[in-house]
This record gives structure tokens, sequence and C-alpha cells, in this order.
């Protein structure tokens, strides 16, 4: 093509230039300093990338923090709930880390500045990196509202990095992963299809703009008015292209200057006869290789429905949300809890954190069952919301044995290294221990492990009581009832994980689905309670361990189930302090307590 035809191109793709200048303290990101800008217009722009970045998003924050075994670590765990009080904090980082590839959050200290009392979200486009010290390290951020409107001379607000911040009262942790050729940013992991986002976001453009514009197609525009000097072509060309450019005003043109003059230009239409066909083509590349940047398994995942074979059915969408959640979602949780887990090692707490995943299938009815019904089968391993719900002249035989294994595996028979001690139903209201702390934390049963209340050689399990139902029983009493003849105990914490698990929820205040079984046992007007019982360890090591004259003493034979115990004398005479939390509620028969009115009575 001759220098008197050219051919305008209107857009071409550029990585991010990460800049250092000597002049400045901070690290620019992209030729203008403003990268992250482009990657939130794409997500703005592109419907398919603003779907699948917060569907992502969503997935990786779950239904929020939560902590293995909190009854155990309960003063990090409160310390925990307290440093990250606001939820919007780890939901809006899991967005950022999505979108852009990094996230920051800040933390506020103490007044001794001996921990951190306080997270905040804090949007990782307004920081640029300080550059790093001798040993690769940065030691610092540097902050601004809007880095395109910085002016010059104008200084940003420096933060010290988590780990460099001893004489600060704040500090910046910066998120991200590892990226190959990029030590100062993380481009986000979707970086491939940022063409095909803004492929995406032009056609939109282009389409909206043609219909106002009159459908007006790409020009041939022709000056036969002779030949101009190559600076006048060039101002020329540059008024055009401001001016008529883009997909706002549907896009490219061919100039051309030609050496016979004529009194005025002519404008010929260059018509595409399968522009349509183009663009539905674009269209749907666009948003393919879209989802495989973001790694989708199936649009379904994300709300989107399309004509491909994955994801039309049960089976396929539970493979496919299995493996988005393990190769997708949980490293980008694992880079959010190891961020939360250096906080609170800095704090003085090793916690063992984990989000709690949201799983589509948690909302769609795949067996014609109700949702609540298929999400505790899949929690409990068997229909026991069911047989809950069900009166006892609806329950098939299979169906109540499979429920008193249930509450069977939710207790425990101790081997005969235990020698049963004390039995007693004690009502001592100044052992009442508030029980709001107990309420942060929800876990299954895990019965052969140590209970809280145990003391040294002594361990403290409960038992329902009395051994008596009669024919209008409830089938919770009757099977617990059943257990406990065979000897089945349990500690305070299965018994509060059955309450949590929604056992019996039938009986539940209006509105809710679980009550504290652990306060309440069989529901309003219950004539059950339970009975407190101390083991003492018979050896140890081989070595027999005595009785002492009190326990000697205070043993008898108990007719009801041929248990030893001691009637006389409670357990905490003989040396084991005890007070559990409510235990005035959980020893008494629900029927003789004044605040069972909330409880249902069917």
């Amino acid at each position: 093509m001759s220098d008197n035809v050219r051919l305008v191109n209107l857009s071409n793709y550029t990585s991010p230039v990460i800049t250092e200048q000597k002049n400045k303290e901070w690290v620019e990101y992209g030729s203008d300093n403003n990268y992250y800008q482009y990657l939130i217009d794409l997500f703005y722009g592109s419907p398919t990338n603003n779907a699948a970045i917060n569907g992502i998003a969503k997935m990786i924050y779950g239904r929020g923090l939560e902590v293995v075994k909190a009854d155990r670590h309960l003063e990090g765990y409160l310390n925990l709930k307290t440093l990250f009080s606001d939820p919007n904090v780890l939901r809006n980082a899991a967005l950022d880390l999505k979108t852009l590839g990094e996230c920051a959050i800040q933390f506020v200290k103490s007044k001794d500045k001996k921990k951190y009392v306080k997270a905040n979200h804090w949007g990782i486009q307004t920081l640029r990196p300080e550059k790093c010290n001798e040993n690769g390290e940065i030691e610092g951020w540097y902050y601004c509202a809007n880095w395109a409107e910085l002016k010059r001379g104008q200084k940003p607000k420096r933060f010290a990095s988590f780990g460099f911040d001893e004489s600060d009262t704040e500090c910046i942790m910066v998120i991200k992963p590892y990226a190959i050729g990029s030590y100062y940013f993380s481009p986000p992991d979707w970086q491939g299809g940022t063409q095909w986002a803004e492929i995406e976001c032009e056609i939109g453009n282009y389409h909206l703009n043609n219909i106002k514009n009159g459908m007006a197609p790409s020009m041939l525009i022709n000056f036969n008015n002779g030949e101009p000097a190559a600076e006048v072509k060039d101002q020329i060309e540059a008024a055009i292209k401001a001016k008529f450019t883009g997909s706002s005003n549907t896009g490219k043109f061919i100039l051309a200057f030609n050496a016979n003059a004529e009194s005025k230009a002519d404008i010929t239409p260059v018509q595409l006869s399968d522009a349509h066909s183009q663009y539905e083509f674009l269209s749907r590349e666009s948003m393919q290789k879209i989802m495989l940047a973001h790694r989708v398994t199936s649009p379904m995942l994300l709300g989107i429905k399309d004509n491909s074979g994955l994801g039309n059915n049960a089976e396929e969408i539970e493979k496919a949300s299995i493996l988005f959640d393990n190769t997708v979602i949980r490293p980008f949780q694992d880079l959010l809890l190891d961020g939360v887990k250096r906080v609170m090692n800095a704090n003085g707490y090793n916690l063992d954190v984990y989000f709690k995943t949201l799983q589509p299938l948690e909302f769609i009815d795949l067996s014609g069952k109700n949702v609540d019904e298929t999400i505790a089968e899949k929690a409990l391993g068997f229909s026991a919301v069911k047989m809950a719900k069900n009166p006892v002249t609806d329950m098939t035989d299979t169906d109540e044995q499979e429920w008193l294994d249930y509450l069977k595996g939710k207790g425990e028979t101790l081997s005969d290294d235990w020698e049963l001690i004390d039995e007693s139903p004690v009502i001592d209201a100044d052992n009442e221990v508030n029980m709001s702390k107990f309420e942060f934390f929800k876990r299954f049963a895990e019965p052969n492990e140590k209970s809280k209340d145990d003391k040294g050689i002594y361990l403290m399990r409960y038992r329902y009581a009395p051994m008596q139902v009669g024919s209008n029983s409830r089938i919770f009493c009757r099977d617990m009832v059943a257990n406990a003849k065979l000897g089945v105990v349990y500690r305070r914490e299965d018994i509060v994980a059955m309450g949590e698990d929604g056992i019996n929820g039938q009986f539940a205040p209006s509105g809710k689905s679980n009550y504290s079984i652990w306060r309440f046992k069989g529901g309003v007007n219950c004539h059950h309670q339970w009975y407190r019982l101390t083991y003492r360890r018979k050896q140890i090591n081989g070595k027999i361990i005595p009785l002492t004259e009190s326990e000697k003493s205070t043993q008898q034979r108990d007719i009801e189930d041929n248990y030893k115990r001691v009637s006389s004398q409670s357990a905490d005479a003989l040396g084991v302090p005890f007070s559990p939390p409510d235990w005035t509620e959980a020893s008494t028969k629900t029927i003789d307590l004044p605040n069972k009115g909330s409880l249902k009575n069917k």
C-alpha cells in the first residue's frame, strides 16, 4: 500500500509495564500507573467476566471464616472473631484477589502495640509498593485515592508492611500469589483472557452506538482535491480518528489522498455482507475464552446456562462443582487463610482456620426432597431430619433402627478401665455458667475425644434419665433411653452438638430448626433430665489405683442400671471440680423448667 492510502488500526493489546523511577520511592503499575483501573473496567464492562468474577469471589468467601475445634482454642477463636468482626473485610478481599490478582488488609494495633485488634479492607488499587530493600523485601506501601490524578510533587501516604511495623500503630498486609516474571505485582489469574474481555466490552459498545448512530458502516474517505504535505495529512488523519473512530463511533476507516483534484470528497460505505456472523462468532468465542481464562468447569456453577453438554444433569454439575472447588476456589482460600494465620500467629494464637464452603448444590433440589433435608442428609449421612420430624406412626422399623444407631454413635461405651464412682442429678444454681461462649462454635460430635469437663484421672459423662418411657414418648426419648440401657454415655460437647445438628428439631422455637438438647432434652414437657456420671481410671500403666476412703464409703449399688455410684456425696466433694454451663437446666426435667415456653409442643 502506497503512502497515499493508510490503514488505521484502532487498538493493540499491551501487557502491563512495571516501572521503577529514580525520583519516586514507589513502583508504578502500567504505562500510566493505572493498570488496576484497566482491569476494573474489564470487570464492569464485560458481562461474562463480571459474572465469573462475582461468582468465584462469593464461593471463595463462602459462609465466612471458622476454626476447627474452636472450643479447644476459645481465647484465640474470640480474638479472631473480634479482629475480623466486619465480614466485609475478607469478603471484599476475596473480590479484590480474584479481580485484580492481589488484595490488601489494614491491621490496627492495640495501644501497647503488642497485638493486632482490628482489620479493615483496603482497596489494592489505591496502593503501590515501595522499592524493595537489599534483601528483596517490600517494607512499605504508598497510598493515593486516585493515582491518575496524583500531582507533581505530591507525596502519597506511606504505610508500613506487615512484619515491618514494630514502631507503627497500623500496617498493610498485601496477599498475592507468586507471579512469574513479576516481583512487585501479581496479575490476576484470568490475565490471559483480558483481550477477550475487552473484545466483549467493545462488541457491546459497537452495537449500542451503531444503533444510536443510525447503523452507519465503516468508511472509505477520498480527498480528491490534491495531495497535501505529509504533516497536513497527519493532522487530517488525527482529527478524523479522534472524532469518528472507536467502538462508540463504529470503528475503522480508510483515508486516501488523491493527486487528481476534485471539488469534494467522496464517501463510500464499505459493506460487510456477513457482519452479523462475524460479531456472533466473536461474541460466542469471547464468552468461551473468558470462561477458559477463569477455569470455569461448567457455566451452570455461576448461574450461566449454555448449550454444552456439561451442566445439563445433576451428576455432571456435582462433578464440575467438586473439580472447580479443588482447582480454583481452594487455592484462593488458602492464600487468604495464610494471611489470617500470619496475623493470628503474631497475636500468639495457632488456629486451624477454614472457610465454610458455599456449594451450589445446596440450592438445588436434586431428589424431590425438601432442600433442608437434602443438606442434612449430606451432612449427617442419613435422613435424620426426616425421621426426627415424622411422628412415631410414620417411622418404619428400619428408619428407627438407623436413627437409634445414629444417637448411639454420638455417645460412647466406656471400657472396664474406668469405674463409675458418682452419678447424680445435681441441681446447684451457683454452678450455672453463661452459655454464650459455647454458641460461638458449631461442629459435629467426637465422642471418643477428651471432654472439657474431664479432670485428670476422672471422666465426666452424661446419661439420659430416668430410664423410663411411656406409650406416647417421643422417638428421641425412647431411643436415648434405649441407648442408656445399653450403657451409652455422652460427653457434654456431644450433647451440645446434637442440638446444633437439628436433632429433634421439630420441637424448636418457631422460626428455628434446632434447640439446645443439653438444656431442654426431648423438648417441652419432657420428663427426662441429664445425669452426671463421674468415672475414675482403675489403673495406669498396669498399676491399680486404690479407691480413697471417701470413695469406698460412698459407693453403693444402683438397682435401676447396675451402676456403681455415689448418692450421698457429689463428685465435687471427692475432689473433682465441676461447673458446666447451664447445668441447672440440664439436670432438671424440662417439664419443671420455667423457661420452656418458646419450645413447640407436638
